[in-house]
């Protein structure tokens, strides 16, 4: 059954009038007529008797009448439903991020996300920026705030929020601290403290020394910034920091050979029709 001859079958038992009906919906009577067939055909039952002028519902049409209303009933407030569901901003977001990011880059964000919107729940996966990338590919993660890769993903859109220059670091008591400048065959004969080789970071750094011959001599690699700010200061080797963790312990090294800046950002699955909450959260990003 269609909704349009529903509402055509309601129209012509209220007004006992084909003619009366197609007026009020602008439709033809002949178009009204066609409705009413179709809907007989479907039950196959005579919804209607023509008693010359009159025109009677029959008992089938009369127990048709009350359900028919209600099924439009029903529709009209599962549309209203919706657009009122459109227009408010709740329910829950499964979000993913890297560590770095939700302890430096998300608090203020999250803090004024949920002042704004208090009735979304916000459900987040504190990890490294590649599985939190595989997570939104798979649908588990709605959004991913995170270390864009440099490869496109014709699946995924990626919205770039931040620009994050590495800084070369190494303790203040490091036999580099305090040379002018510093060559990449330099840096590269003493141990460092990198990212696994499988994060975005790494593999940046590890392109640019190979570009050179090069080859980095990790002494340890771990994916938290964190814990590579404290190998650095405590004199375990040479690393690439975010420069929001460049503290007064450790030392930047002029490397002009060696210039590294990840972008940093959000991205969603392009075939994923966006909640409101993840659009809100989108739309607050981007206006950082």
């Amino acid at each position: 059954m269609e909704i349009s001859e529903l509402t055509a079958f309601i129209k012509v038992a209220e007004l006992g009038s084909f003619s009366l009906a197609s007026e009020q919906l602008f439709l033809t009577q002949p178009a009204i007529s066609k409705r009413i067939a179709s809907l007989e055909d479907q039950l196959n039952a005579r919804l209607f008797d023509r008693l010359g002028r009159q025109v009677l519902l029959t008992e089938t049409g009369q127990i048709l009448l009350p359900q028919a209303k209600q099924i439009l009933q029903a529709i009209h407030e599962a549309k209203s439903s919706v657009t009122a569901n459109q227009e408010s901003v709740n329910g829950e977001l499964r979000m993913a991020t890297s560590h770095h990011i939700g302890l430096h880059r998300l608090p203020d964000t999250l803090k004024r996300y949920q002042e704004q919107f208090p009735d979304v729940t916000i459900e987040i996966d504190f990890t490294q920026s590649e599985e939190a990338y595989q997570q939104v590919r798979k649908g588990e993660a709605e959004l991913a705030v995170i270390t864009l890769s440099d490869t496109q993903d014709e699946q995924i859109e990626s919205i770039s929020i931040w620009s994050d220059p590495l800084m070369c670091v190494v303790s203040q008591d490091h036999p580099l601290a305090h040379m002018k400048e510093i060559k990449l065959h330099q840096l590269a004969r003493y141990p460092c403290v990198l990212p696994h080789k499988n994060t975005f970071t790494r593999q940046m750094v590890d392109h640019v020394l190979g570009a050179k011959q090069l080859k980095p001599k990790v002494r340890m690699s771990t994916n938290n910034f964190d814990t590579l700010t404290m190998l650095v200061s405590i004199g375990w080797g040479w690393s690439f920091l975010p420069s929001t963790l460049v503290n007064d312990k450790l030392a930047v090294l002029n490397t002009n050979e060696l210039t590294l800046e990840r972008q940093l950002g959000v991205i969603y699955h392009k075939q994923r029709t966006l909640s409101r909450s993840a659009s809100m959260m989108i739309k607050m990003l981007g206006n950082l």
